[in-house]
């Protein structure tokens, strides 16, 4: 991740600190947070000042090494187990997240009651998550940079680039690759409400990167769609199922379904820390619904300078509903670019590249 030239990670364990880029603030300012304990590391991924799946993924396992650094002798595992459902419990849609705590866990349970190999186990399992997520991504935009021609036009939903993985991002990771290949592209840039994330933090990435890019209205897209001015659409996942049903931000469903009635390749973008092989299908995702105030308030700049929450459209006292994910059938769905390649999105696709 290049910000004004510097290479940033998105997460970063430093000694019993877990330091975060402050996702929220983005646009508007850069700042690096700082987690001081694994309770702190929870709250940051509950409040999304991190997030996107396999950045909270390596959150997870950050918090996780905090965790075995913090416990105490006396009670150590009872400590850990607790820490781990804590952190579970902060969102229930992401499969990254699962992953990199279980992994951390199983690390620690391997040293037995040797606790100070546990501890010392704990952290360099979590550094592992962390840069096997940035080294999958990394492949993803070297195996799926090929689907980009020069002058092609390219429709992204959501955010899963460099801020949403610990570098390189799933979904972009191809672009930010056929771009460093001297490729012309442009990048149609989904707003993804209610939160923005398209607008805020892709739009961000992308101008750090100085890929040609336009942010619309996420209902834009498939008129855009129809007048042949996007020709491939990539999206990134929260969770994959095991049939290829994938579950992402709230609107990826309809894209795919105007990408489909518009002759529209839609791939998606994911490494295989992302898919769930006990997940039959996307309909046994469980799906995150968030507070209706992400609908009804957003964060800005006002025009005195002062960054500030205020009240968009609803009226004083409507009920706002917030289902913070939707699933996209695999009939829909071109194929999986993944770290191993690009496969189908099919129940013998999924198990040909799955880890077990």
């Amino acid at each position: 991740m290049n910000i004004e030239g510097v290479h940033h990670r998105t997460v970063r364990l430093d000694g019993r600190t877990v330091l975060l880029i402050d996702q929220p603030l983005l646009p508007h300012q850069f700042r690096i947070a700082e987690m001081g304990d694994h309770r702190a590391t929870a709250e940051a991924i509950r409040t999304m000042v991190v997030r996107g799946a396999g950045a909270i993924g390596a959150t997870g396992a950050c918090g996780m090494a905090q965790a075995a650094l913090e416990a105490p002798e006396i009670g150590f595992h009872d400590y850990v187990s607790a820490a781990a459902n804590f952190l579970r419990e902060t969102r229930p849609t992401a499969q990254n997240l699962f992953y990199g705590i279980n992994t951390v866990l199983e690390a620690i349970a391997a040293q037995g009651d040797h606790l100070a190999a546990a501890r010392e186990a704990a952290v360099a399992a979590a550094n592992a998550v962390c840069d096997d997520d940035a080294a999958c991504c990394e492949a993803i935009g070297q195996h799926g940079k090929g689907l980009i021609l020069d002058g092609m036009q390219v429709n992204t939903h959501c955010n899963a680039g460099w801020l949403a993985f610990v570098d390189w991002g799933s979904a972009l990771s191809p672009i930010y690759a056929a771009h460093r290949d001297g490729r012309r592209v442009h990048v149609w840039v989904d707003e993804t409400r209610p939160r923005g994330q398209g607008a805020m933090l892709t739009a961000f990435e992308l101008g750090q990167e100085g890929v040609d890019h336009s942010v619309i209205a996420d209902n834009a897209t498939g008129w855009l769609m129809k007048q042949g001015r996007i020709q491939l659409t990539i999206v990134g996942s929260d969770r994959i199922a095991a049939n290829g049903d994938v579950a992402n931000k709230i609107g990826t469903y309809s894209s795919a379904v105007c990408a489909k009635a518009n002759g529209v390749p839609f791939y998606v973008a994911a490494p295989t820390t992302t898919i769930d092989p006990n997940c039959p299908t996307g309909g046994d995702i469980p799906i995150e619904e968030r507070s209706g105030d992400e609908v009804g308030f957003t964060w800005g700049w006002s025009d005195d300078g002062v960054f500030a929450r205020v009240r968009t459209i609803p009226p004083k006292g409507t009920r706002c509903r917030n289902p913070a994910f939707d699933v996209t059938p695999a009939e829909l769905i071109a194929g999986i670019i993944t770290e191993k390649g690009i496969v189908p999105a099919s129940r013998e696709g999924i198990a040909s590249v799955a880890r077990r």
